[in-house]
């Protein structure tokens, strides 16, 4: 949910110009976000090619990083809530396989976990805020994009705990069901609220430094790469995700572990709630002050000069031909 990704999309992925609502658009946002008009035709496009190089390079520079998450959340910000929510469900499903699979591991391996922890649990909001502190959306957006996502994600979690793990038979019999009655002490009962609030922080900081790699990746296994290690090094120091802790700790509750709902609410998700949106911030807005707050400080010029080369070097860029 606060990194909006794990679902990385592009903002525009047909070629279109995304909608703006907002009247307090930046200038050079409005700049960024027409250039697919300022696109040459494409036979002429063709002739540039032999003298202007084009970029080969497999990453993109960091301010057209923050162009390119600016733009995805005017996406966001563009999309039915319904639609927002449904994605939100499927999002949280597909955490939960993830889940599933290191519960399987974990808690199939208790010998191994008892004698090296270590070698088990190694495999085992971002863009928002950068939007509206440029005002290409507005302040509104935040809050109600949360809210929508965090529900869908919710509701795809519980689903996904209760059909797919519990009512299947999956993980009610030992060892599993033990492990994860024993996991939900470690993870809820026993750390503090401030120890589980300042892990959440540690963990969206890397969700959305994962993020900030896959956006700047341009090809598809740059990106798995890119994305895989903040994800795997959080899980593997045990950081608290509120959205990854949907699914264990309420499969826990059904399973009769000493965690309740009332605990689980108010100790585990308020707290690494709050904290993964403030590790959020710890990506967003040293990105906002280094390159989208002054233009003349080379990060929003460098960014708009080189998608204007790659549009015209390049005839079969999708934004070119759109």
């Amino acid at each position: 949910m606060l990194y909006n990704v794990m679902i990385v999309m592009p903002a525009d992925p047909f070629g279109q110009n995304p909608r703006t609502h907002c009247a307090r658009e930046s200038s050079y946002f409005s700049i960024v976000r027409n250039l697919p008009s300022l696109a040459v035709p494409l036979d002429i496009s063709r002739s540039h090619t032999t003298s202007t190089p084009m970029d080969t390079s497999s990453t993109l520079k960091p301010a057209e990083v923050a162009v390119a998450l600016v733009e995805q959340a005017v996406a966001k910000h563009n999309t039915r809530l319904d639609k927002t929510f449904f994605k939100a469900v499927l999002a949280g499903v597909m955490l939960s396989f993830g889940g599933l699979f290191d519960l399987i591991i974990t808690g199939g391996s208790p010998g191994l976990t008892a004698s090296n922890p270590g070698i088990v649990k190694v495999p085992a909001a971002l863009i928002f805020p950068m939007a509206v502190l440029k005002g290409a959306i507005p302040w509104w957006s935040i809050p109600v994009n949360w809210i929508v996502v965090f529900f869908g994600n919710l509701v795809g979690s519980l689903f996904f705990a209760a059909i797919l793990s519990k009512y299947d038979g999956l993980m009610v019999s030992d060892p599993y069901a033990s492990y994860i009655r024993t996991f939900a002490i470690s993870k809820a009962i026993t750390p503090q609220w401030h120890q589980i609030f300042l892990r959440g922080i540690g963990c969206n900081w890397l969700v959305c430094i994962a993020v900030w790699q896959g956006v700047g990746a341009k090809e598809t296994y740059s990106k798995i790469i890119a994305i895989w290690f903040p994800i795997w090094i959080f899980v593997a120091c045990g950081f608290d995700h509120v959205v990854a802790n949907m699914f264990s700790l309420p499969l826990s509750i059904m399973l009769h572990s000493e965690l309740s709902t009332d605990l689980y609410i108010r100790k585990s998700l308020i707290a690494s709630l709050i904290g993964n949106i403030i590790g959020g911030l710890f990506v967003g807005l040293p990105a906002v002050y280094f390159y989208l707050d002054d233009w003349h400080a080379g990060g929003m010029r460098d960014a708009e000069e080189a998608r204007i080369e790659r549009k015209t070097s390049d005839p079969s860029n999708s934004e070119t031909t759109a």
